[in-house]
């Protein structure tokens, strides 16, 4: 069954400056459950803006963001970083891991915030760190792990705390094709058999085949919006 689970309104902003900076402008859209969504366009476009609103990580200038009908823009700094805490996953292109963490430990951070039992993160964990192919890597540190590696660790982190979408920012950016091909199939996979909602930022033309919906951003407003 087909649920809205993130909607902007008018989403705009600007950065101020000798010129002002028209990053986002007046964007409209829908995204659903189970979706497989690419933002795409040239650097500049907008893309890490409209994905950092998205995730109430940047506060918009004007219109407004819902995540599952929640209206962000109400929230003061404390709700918000509560919120994404329980409700959104993200993945970035730099890892973002812990270096003196084991990737069970990365893996089991944001379980730990959330105050979740230590057997149900212990067997959380365990399941995601299999299902994306590192099961035998759990007591390793992210220096010995490979790039490709690293980023299954960083999508096991955005999963575990069951979100009601992932956001992946340029996610394979620093990853060969080999690492690209594995991460984006353990995705897809995720994405078909759990339902997990997937909003990429990339200009990854791999990441793009892959997607079933790429919407594309043009000096911060939507040219095209496009299915599979």
């Amino acid at each position: 069954m087909k649920q809205l689970v993130i909607e902007t309104k008018q989403l705009s902003k600007t950065y101020e400056g000798v010129v002002p900076v028209h990053a986002v402008n007046e964007v409209d859209l829908e995204i659903e459950n189970n979706e497989f969504t690419a933002i795409v366009g040239p650097s500049g476009s907008g893309k890490t803006t409209l994905l950092n609103m998205i995730g109430g990580l940047d506060r918009p200038t004007s219109g407004g963001v819902k995540v599952n009908g929640h209206e962000l823009s109400g929230m003061n700094e404390n709700e918000l970083i509560d919120f994404r805490l329980k409700h959104i996953g993200f993945v970035f292109q730099s890892y973002n891991l812990i270096p003196v963490l084991t990737a069970k430990e990365n893996t089991e951070f944001i379980m730990l915030l959330q105050k979740i039992d230590k057997k149900i993160r212990d067997e959380r964990v365990e399941k995601l760190l299999h299902e994306v192919g590192l099961g035998e890597k759990m007591n390793s540190r992210p220096a010995q792990l490979s790039g490709g590696q690293q980023q299954r660790v960083a999508v096991a982190r955005a999963l575990a705390s069951k979100p009601d979408f992932v956001l992946a920012d340029e996610p394979t950016a620093n990853l060969d094709s080999h690492s690209t091909a594995n991460l984006l199939d353990i995705m897809a996979r995720l994405n078909q058999e759990e339902g997990i909602t997937f909003v990429f930022s990339t200009h990854d033309q791999r990441v793009i085949d892959r997607a079933r919906r790429v919407i594309t951003l043009v000096d911060g407003k939507i040219e095209s919006d496009e299915r599979r």
